[in-house]
């Protein structure tokens, strides 16, 4: 019996894992051809996964020997990761025809990345966590590289081994501390350690083991201080690479950041709440400050990224119920607006090749006017202005960290809110107000029925936010009361 509960529990993941190996074959023995077809098989098997994960066992269920868990805040937040790989791996089919790099690993590799996502939500324990998060960050570190021919993508590759390599150590080493002080890894356990020693204080030791962990996460979700791969990142690889990256993997580590913090450590709330208020605060203001002088729309993107990852932080900073439910609700809106927005930059091509000066946006409006009018869409809600998707977003977050007391948190928030809104109506402007440059060409359809998509859901977002906030409580109520 214990066994079907742990395959049942489990079944998205290996199937997931299965697939992954039956496209591999595929690829190898279609050899050249293979890439297109690959590619729409992965799209399918997302699809597929999808409904496992909502068609698995209700409630809470502990498998694995307590290495793995599935309850509704994993569930929620796995339909959100396996909508963003699809959604990116839709963009990616035109751009990679054109560029020459239409390989059938690609999509395998996404397919490998997303399973590292998938474990890292359900980790229920450090060492599955660990294999999770190295899973994920194995495939991403190849795919940043993927355009071998080209000296920017193998820069970004190698910087994101390196530093993703030095995150990895740093996280482990403070796992290790953690286990070495508290006698365990399993996060219920770790719990009630940390409970049962609350009023005699924890040893300094366990504390730094705990920021340390703190600082491998952070690295994982691009927070400022450990931000430096992002720009870099963004830039160098390949845009549908660079969609995927600001979507599925940020998702994917937010959440576990919020299981973690909140789970094992949800005790220790004193202790790593100032670390995470410190590294919300800055990565708002570096979002919202270092975007402003950037000529190029990806390294703007990546400084938005940033930012964006800072006003989700806010609602883990607040440790509680409602800013873990904010943080759902943040991500659910983060992952439309940014893959309509790289739906945008991939649109952004000219007699044939690709363009990412932000200047090359003037006078869309004119030669253009759909693409502009989602382009719009998307900068407008980044912004956070109402009824647009990303004001409830900030809205909530915002709301939490004052229910929480966090009053300099939620104010600061406001205000690189604002300056933020600089950069983003900077680009409205350019198109709508500028001589118009020369007409990109014809976006093909996937590109064309992404940006119509998601435009309409961040515009239309406020229809459906009573089902998304409803679903969210849900899966929070759940995880907090376990």
């Amino acid at each position: 019996m214990t066994i079907l509960t742990d395959i049942m529990a489990g079944l998205p993941e290996i199937f997931l894992a299965v697939a992954g190996m039956v496209l591999l074959m595929i690829g190898v023995f279609r050899r050249e051809d293979s890439s297109k077809l690959v590619t729409y098989l992965a799209i399918f098997v997302f699809l597929v996964t999808a409904v496992l994960v909502l068609a698995g066992p209700s409630g809470q269920t502990i498998a694995f020997n307590a290495l793995f868990v599935v309850d509704g805040f994993a569930v929620f937040a796995k339909i959100l990761v396996l909508l963003g790989a699809a959604l990116t791996l839709v963009l990616s089919v035109s751009y990679n025809q054109r560029e020459r790099i239409n390989r059938f690993e690609f999509p395998v590799l996404v397919v490998y990345a997303v399973l590292g996502m998938l474990m890292m939500v359900s980790a229920s324990d450090l060492i599955s966590l660990y294999l999770g998060v190295e899973l994920q960050s194995l495939s991403l570190y190849v795919i940043a590289a993927f355009r071998r021919d080209a000296v920017r993508s193998s820069e970004a590759g190698l910087k994101y081994f390196v530093l993703g390599a030095l995150s990895s150590g740093i996280l482990l080493y403070g796992m290790s501390m953690v286990y070495g002080f508290a006698g365990t890894t399993s996060f219920e356990n770790l719990a009630t350690v940390f409970a049962s020693n609350e009023g005699g204080g924890q040893p300094v030791g366990l504390v730094i083991g705990l920021v340390f962990i703190v600082a491998g996460l952070a690295f994982k979700v691009s927070a400022v201080p450990f931000h430096m791969w992002t720009p870099d990142v963004y830039e160098g690889a390949p845009t549908p690479v660079t969609a995927f990256f600001a979507v599925a993997p940020k998702i994917a580590a937010m959440v576990l950041f919020v299981r973690v913090m909140i789970g094992p450590f949800g005790a220790l709330v004193e202790q790593w709440q100032q670390v995470i208020v410190f590294i919300s605060l800055a990565s708002m203001i570096l979002g919202a400050l270092a975007a402003i002088n950037q000529t190029n729309i990806k390294r703007l993107m990546a400084y938005s990224s940033i930012g964006n990852m800072g006003y989700a932080l806010v609602g883990l900073a607040a440790g509680n119920e409602t800013g873990a439910q904010a943080v759902l609700l943040y991500l659910s809106i983060y992952l439309f607006m940014n893959t309509g927005a790289f739906a945008c930059i991939l649109a952004m091509r000219r007699n044939g090749r690709m363009v990412e000066g932000i200047n090359e946006l003037a006078g869309l409006s004119r030669t253009n006017p759909a693409m502009a009018l989602a382009l719009a869409v998307f900068m407008f809600s980044m912004a956070g202005i109402p009824p647009l998707a990303g004001f409830f977003g900030k809205l909530y977050v915002f709301l939490a960290a004052i229910e929480a007391g966090l009053f300099t948190l939620a104010v600061v928030g406001l205000l690189t809110s604002v300056v933020a809104a600089f950069y983003y109506l900077r680009i409205v402007k350019l198109m709508y107000f500028d001589e118009p440059a020369d007409a990109f060409d014809r976006p093909g359809r996937e590109i064309s029925a992404i940006l119509v998509g998601t435009g309409l859901v961040t515009l239309l977002f406020f229809m459906v936010l009573s089902p998304v906030l409803n679903g969210a409580e849900q899966a929070v109520r759940l995880f907090f009361s376990a």
